[in-house]
Order: structure tokens, then sequence, then C-alpha cells
């Protein structure tokens, strides 16, 4: 998975081909055991793991 993105601790990537059937567009972040994935059309949450 490339990382787009290298900021305050947090790594955001996205996978290319996500998904059966497949997801709509997204992005993921991770931050130690910290997970955090956005819809992209509209600005969504779609899933948080906080500590």
């Amino acid at each position: 998975m490339p990382s787009i993105l290298r900021s305050d601790g947090y790594r955001f990537f996205f996978y290319s081909d996500e998904g059966h059937p497949r997801e709509p567009p997204h992005i993921h972040a991770v931050s130690g055991d910290k997970t955090i994935k956005f819809w992209l059309d509209p600005v969504e949450l779609a899933h948080n793991k906080p500590l």
C-alpha cells in the first residue's frame, strides 16, 4: 500500500483495488494502534478505532 503522506505521527495511505464489491474512494490513516478511514466523496468518517 503506498503511503501518500506522513504527518504528526500519522501515515496516510490507500489501496488501489480494495473490497469486493469495490468500496467507494477512501483513505486510511494509522498511528500506533489508532486507525481511521474516510470516504472521499463526500468526505465522511467511515471507520474510527481510537485507543
